[in-house]
């Protein structure tokens, strides 16, 4: 279908163009200076959990059954907290590490520990020659970095509405022995929203890698996360493993980063028994202790899993306005003009915006003229290279709701502009 601008004479064109750019003027006149670049909790949902900052006093007993909370020791974590983690995953806590406030650390450490000891009895990775991880796309920048950073080549494959093109992963994962992981945002996924189906997740499940040493990276980030009148239902990834008669196949990674307070929350992994016995021997080297009065005043904040929907019912009264306001603004401004498409996620902080082939860096360019910082174009591919340039990452949830609009409105005339120009230039 052809866009409102293909269908315009030149004149009319150049008259739009001419409209838009005396608009553009008028908002660099202003001299706005709004950030959109990541996806952060707001002020206001940062202040939900300061009454955890209250929740020890010199007067608590530091003790959590047999653990003591005041030395060294416990280094799965607290049972508390473990306990609090697995009801979040839905596992077994005897099966769960909570260390540390960011599950990316984990991760980063986990490719470590692959890289330099090994995997499942395999020669390190570092040992195997040319590395390869599957990094459904568009995706999470940091997961790729993560990666990119140790020389392991970063392979995308596209993520479509139900998650990863299992044909493509499977072709890939079954029949190279060099592919060792892959990255998977399996909830409300960074950045489009999307949760995967239960038949994707089976498909997981099912698979049969060509190298014992391939594990999927599945990061929960966002299980809680809900901010729709519904929310997405995730397949549990160990109850279709199981049902596929597979097993050590999935590292599974949580945390409570946008529950209480970023970079001060808990975070932790599950996977299977052999996989647990070997990540324990690994952070053993590098871990004699947790940090354990934020798990302490964690669990006494939010209890259970009861207590952490309530809190995230408090997020999302919180975040859904901004969300609504997107799609709101997005329609109003872009909606049947034939240059864009976006998602509608139940959940997460993201919204994914497509526009016009080629378009995403000069949107994202003039956006900054404009003074509205965002995501980098390219972000949510590996190495920063998206093939079409049309992927815009929109995170709505730090900006005040009058800051929001403000952005909002800067990048519908952003994307205008742009679009008209390349139709412009085409003639």
């Amino acid at each position: 279908m052809a866009s409102v601008y293909q269908q315009m004479s030149t004149p009319e064109l150049d008259a739009a163009i001419a409209e838009l750019e005396h608009a553009a003027d008028e908002v660099r006149a202003c001299g706005l200076s709004l950030d959109m670049a990541r996806g952060k909790p707001s002020p206001e949902q940062t202040a939900l959990s300061r009454p955890m900052l209250d929740m020890l006093t010199s007067d608590t007993p530091l003790v959590d059954g047999n653990a003591i909370v005041d030395n060294y020791g416990t280094p799965d974590g607290l049972p508390c907290a473990r306990k609090l983690a697995a009801e979040i995953l839905g596992v077994d806590p005897a099966n769960v590490i909570v260390n540390g406030s960011s599950s990316l650390n984990l991760m980063h450490d986990l490719v470590v520990n692959a890289l330099t000891r090994g995997i499942a009895g395999q020669k390190p990775w570092c040992h195997q020659g040319e590395i390869k991880f599957l990094c459904p796309s568009p995706g999470y920048d940091r997961h790729f970095a993560i990666t990119a950073s140790f020389g392991i080549t970063n392979v995308p494959v596209p993520l479509l509405e139900d998650g990863p093109d299992m044909d493509v992963v499977a072709e890939l994962v079954e029949s190279d022995p060099q592919v060792k992981g892959i990255w998977c945002v399996p909830k409300y996924a960074n950045p489009t929203g999307i949760t995967y189906s239960d038949e994707v997740v089976r498909r997981f499940a099912a698979l049969k890698p060509a190298a014992p040493d391939f594990r999927i990276f599945w990061d929960n980030a966002y299980a809680v996360h809900a901010f729709g009148d519904e929310d997405d239902e995730l397949l549990n990834i160990f109850a279709a493993l199981e049902d596929a008669g597979n097993d050590n196949l999935v590292y599974e990674f949580g945390s409570t980063a946008k529950v209480t307070f970023p970079s001060s929350g808990l975070a932790f992994v599950t996977a299977s028994d052999a996989d647990m016995a070997e990540i324990r021997a690994a952070f053993a080297v590098s871990r004699v202790s947790c940090e354990k009065f934020s798990q302490l005043a964690h669990v006494r904040f939010l209890r259970d899993l009861e207590g952490v929907q309530e809190q995230m019912a408090k997020h999302a009264a919180i975040v859904r306005p901004r969300f609504e306001l997107v799609e709101r603004k997005l329609t109003e401004g872009l909606g049947g003009l034939g240059i864009a498409t976006w998602t509608h996620p139940h959940g997460g902080y993201f919204v994914s915006f497509e526009g016009p082939e080629g378009s995403a860096k000069a949107i994202v360019s003039l956006m900054k003229e404009l003074g509205v910082v965002m995501t980098g174009a390219g972000a949510t591919w590996p190495y920063g290279k998206d093939p079409r340039d049309t992927n815009i990452r929109i995170a709505p949830t730090y900006p005040s709701l009058e800051n929001l609009g403000e952005a909002l409105d800067v990048f519908v005339i952003a994307v205008k502009l742009i679009a008209a120009r390349m139709e412009r230039a085409k003639r």
